[in-house]
């Protein structure tokens, strides 16, 4: 019975760390390994990347659980979360704690494995991912301590590629939260209408008619705190087209959210995915032309 119970709950444990929408392993993926190849100033540590990768993708997931357990009285009344585990009876609050637990005990496991400065940043990541969910009742900048909470891997990666943390590892660790700021607060606008019924603060609400200059200006920080940084590393030209390229993502994403339709707007989100990539993609390339 108790083997049956546990399949039924598979699909719904699926659908709470939202490994079925990895969009937000993404997000978080890209920075880190921004971070890594800047830190390394090349190819890193193998195995210290397949540690963060996999830390990757355990501590989104447990930030989805309790994302969710600290949500589970408003995704009912918001369209788009609704049909969420906990919102639907699928699972109990208890379920959510739990598999937060699990997969954050997971992270750690293999954040041991690191250096002490790497385990010390952790904590401080741990904290932030936890009191995120909760902040949206409390202040309009959730997004802020969403974005903290990502842009931890980068110092992370630094710290575990070379136990330093240079002025460059905190640019990048900015350049991240900034990013996360402009991405999440698309995200924030598909939900505008419902936030404002249930009383969920956030930038999108906060920024009014002005949301899509302050989301444009972010996007165009971050891009200039990335060429900084590539002047730093000497970086070559393939970088910068890469970043020609980020800026073209940008562009696009504002113009998708022009009427500023919630089913565009959350196109508009998920297409940062292609920018972050895009910059990657450019920095792996720029290194192998030039080390």
């Amino acid at each position: 019975m108790n083997s049956i119970d546990g399949r039924q709950k598979l699909p719904a444990l699926v659908a709470l760390t939202r490994l079925d929408r990895p969009i937000g392993i993404y997000l978080l993926m890209w920075p880190m390994l921004w971070a890594f190849w800047f830190a390394a100033e090349g190819i890193p540590t193998l195995s210290t990347l397949l540690i963060f990768i996999a830390g990757t993708a355990l501590t989104r997931s447990a930030g989805c659980a309790i994302n969710d357990y600290a949500d589970r009285d408003f995704d009912a009344h918001v369209t788009r979360t609704r049909n969420r585990p906990l919102a639907t009876g699928a699972l109990q609050p208890k379920d959510a704690l739990i598999t937060t637990a699990v997969l954050m005990l997971l992270a750690f496991a293999l954040v041991l494995t690191t250096n002490p400065l790497t385990i010390k940043l952790s904590f401080v990541a741990l904290l932030l991912a936890v009191i995120y969910p909760f902040t949206k009742r409390y202040t309009h900048f959730p997004q802020a301590v969403l974005g903290a909470a990502f842009a931890c891997a980068v110092p992370m990666a630094y710290s575990a590629q070379t136990n330093q943390l240079p002025i460059a590892a905190w640019i990048l660790f900015s350049a991240a939260v900034i990013w996360a700021m402009a991405y999440d607060t698309l995200y924030a606008m598909a939900d505008r209408a419902d936030d404002l019924k249930i009383g969920i603060k956030s930038t999108a609400i906060w920024f009014g008619r002005f949301d899509l200059l302050l989301v444009g200006l972010f996007q165009l920080i971050v891009l200039a705190l990335l060429v900084y940084i590539g002047l730093l590393y000497e970086r070559g030209v393939i970088f910068y087209l890469g970043l020609v390229g980020a800026a073209g993502f940008v562009i696009y994403q504002l113009w998708l959210c022009r009427h500023r339709d919630p089913h565009l707007c959350l196109k508009a989100f998920l297409n940062n995915n292609w920018l972050g990539m895009t910059v990657f993609i450019a920095l792996f390339a720029d290194y192998l032309i030039k080390p």
